[in-house]
C-alpha cells in the first residue's frame, strides 16, 4: 500500500486500542494511517470481558449487535471462593444492563480484534504492517515516527498505542513495568469436551482463592468455555528469571476446589503470560505525540478494563476532534489534546489502582480470607456501589466545569474535582 500521502493521524499499534481510536477517528473524517510492526494484524490471547462501558461505546460506533453475534451475553457474575466452591457474591447482569443500558459481554480477543479490523476497512483505514517504530519526534508541522528498517512517518498527530513498553512513553517518563509476581495461564476448551463438568456458560465464574484465582466463561455463542488460571510465583517472589513455570501452576492450585482442579489440566501448557502493570502518570501529551492504551495505563487484569480504557480513549479524543473543528474543517489539535489529557490520565488512575487492590482482595488466605467472605456474603446483589463509577454513562458533568471535566464520568469528575 502508498504511504507517499501525510495523513491527518497516525496510529502506532494495531492491536484493540489502536484499531478502535483509527475507527473513531475517521468516522470524524480525519485520514487515519496505522501502523503495526508485525506480518499482519492479529490479536492472540483468549477471552475479553466487555462492560457496559465499551457496549456503551460499540453501540455508538454501530457494532454492538456484530459483537454480540460473535460471543456471549451472560446473565450472572459469579464470585466463589476457591479452595471450598461457596458462592461469595454475584452480580445480576440481566438487571445491570437495565441499570446502564447496554449489555455486559464476553468475546473472543480474535473476534473483538478481527470486528474491528473490518470496521476499519470498511471506513478506508490505511493499514501498514511490518512497521516497528524505533523512536518519535515533534516537527514544525506535526510529528514524526522512525522506523527501524528506516522509514519515516509523518502526521499532524501521532498516537502511540503501542503496548506496556511503549516507546513514546518514554517522552514523558523513565519509568518501567512494575511486576506484580502473578502470571496467568489461559485455555479454550470445547464445550462438548466438557460434559462431566458442571458448567454454567450462562456465568462468568471467578473462583478466588489464596494467592491465586480461577475465571471461566462460555465463548462463540457457548461453542468453547475460555479458562483463565492465575497465581503468585514463589520463583518471581524469590527473584529467580525462570518463573510462572507450569510446576508453579499445579503447586498453585493443589489446594483448592474440584472445579478448580478440573479446570487447570486444560490450560495452554507452552505459554503463559507474566502480568505487569505500570504506575500511574498524568502527563500523556508531548507536543502533538499522545499515549493511548497501555502505553499510558497498563492495569493488572481485575477489573477487566485494559483493552476498554483503551477503546475509551480513542472515543474521548474522536469527540474532542468533533468538538475543536475550525469553520474550514481543521482541527484545533492542541485543544484536543489538551482536553483529552485533562479527563482520561484521572479516571485511568483509579482503574489502576483499584485493580491492584481488588487484586489484593481476591488473593487473601487465613482470617483476612474468612473476613472478605463474610463481607462478600453479606452484600446484595442488586448493589451497585461499586460498579456505578466505572459502568455509568460518560457524561458532561455540570456546566460550571465543562472545560476542565467534559466527557469523563460524572462519579470520577466529582473525585477529581473533591466533590464527591
Amino acid at each position: 500500500m502508498s504511504t507517499t500521502s501525510t495523513p491527518d493521524v497516525i496510529i502506532v499499534g494495531g492491536g484493540i486500542g489502536g484499531l478502535s481510536t483509527a475507527f473513531a477517528l475517521t468516522r470524524r473524517g480525519l485520514a487515519v494511517r496505522v501502523l503495526e510492526q508485525a506480518p499482519s494484524f492479529g490479536e492472540v490471547g483468549a477471552g475479553i470481558q466487555l462492560a457496559p462501558n465499551c457496549t456503551r461505546i460499540l453501540g455508538d460506533y454501530g457494532l454492538l449487535d456484530e459483537a454480540k453475534e460473535l460471543g456471549v451475553v451472560p446473565t450472572a457474575m459469579v464470585m466463589r471462593d476457591a479452595v471450598d466452591a461457596t458462592e461469595l457474591t454475584r452480580l445480576d447482569l440481566v438487571d445491570l444492563e437495565r441499570r446502564y443500558g447496554f449489555p455486559y459481554l464476553v468475546i473472543h480477543r480474535s473476534d473483538l480484534h478481527a470486528l474491528l479490523l473490518r470496521a476499519c476497512q470498511r471506513v478506508g483505514v490505511e493499514l501498514v504492517t511490518e512497521a516497528h517504530a524505533t523512536s518519535y519526534e515533534n516537527t514544525d508541522a506535526g510529528a514524526r515516527v522512525m522506523l527501524a528498517n528506516g522509514g519515516v512517518h509523518e502526521a499532524g498527530v501521532v498516537i502511540a498505542a503501542d503496548g506496556l513498553h511503549s516507546v513514546a512513553r518514554r517522552l514523558l517518563v523513565d519509568d518501567e513495568p512494575v511486576s506484580s509476581a502473578y502470571v496467568a495461564y489461559r485455555g479454550t476448551v470445547p464445550v462438548a469436551e466438557t460434559a462431566q463438568r458442571a458448567i454454567d456458560l450462562s456465568e462468568v465464574v471467578v473462583y478466588v482463592g489464596p494467592g491465586c484465582h480461577f475465571v471461566h466463561y462460555g465463548l462463540r455463542g457457548g461453542e468453547l468455555l475460555n479458562q483463565v488460571a492465575v497465581f503468585e510465583s514463589p520463583k518471581a517472589l524469590a527473584g529467580d528469571e525462570d518463573w510462572g513455570t507450569p510446576d508453579e501452576l499445579d503447586a498453585a492450585f493443589a489446594a483448592t476446589c474440584d472445579a478448580v482442579r478440573d479446570g487447570v489440566p486444560h490450560m495452554w501448557r507452552d505459554k503463559w503470560w507474566r502480568m505487569y502493570d505500570r504506575d500511574p502518570i498524568m502527563n500523556w501529551v508531548h507536543g502533538r505525540i499522545a499515549l493511548l492504551g497501555d502505553a499510558a495505563h497498563p492495569p493488572l487484569q481485575y477489573m477487566a478494563q485494559g483493552a476498554i480504557m483503551a477503546i475509551e480513549d480513542g472515543w474521548v479524543l474522536a469527540e474532542h476532534v468533533g468538538r475543536h473543528r475550525a469553520a474550514d474543517g481543521s482541527v484545533e489539535w492542541g485543544a484536543v489534546l489538551a482536553a483529552y489529557e485533562a479527563v482520561r490520565p484521572e479516571h485511568c488512575r483509579r482503574v489502576l489502582a483499584t485493580a491492584r487492590a481488588w487484586g489484593e482482595l481476591w488473593h487473601l488466605d487465613g482470617t483476612p480470607r474468612l473476613q472478605r467472605n463474610v463481607l462478600l456474603k453479606a452484600r446484595d446483589i442488586h448493589d451497585y456501589a461499586y460498579t456505578d463509577w466505572i459502568y455509568g454513562p460518560t457524561a458532561l458533568v455540570p456546566e460550571d466545569e465543562p472545560a476542565m471535566y467534559p466527557l469523563m464520568p460524572l462519579s470520577a469528575a466529582a473525585d477529581v474535582a473533591g466533590v464527591g
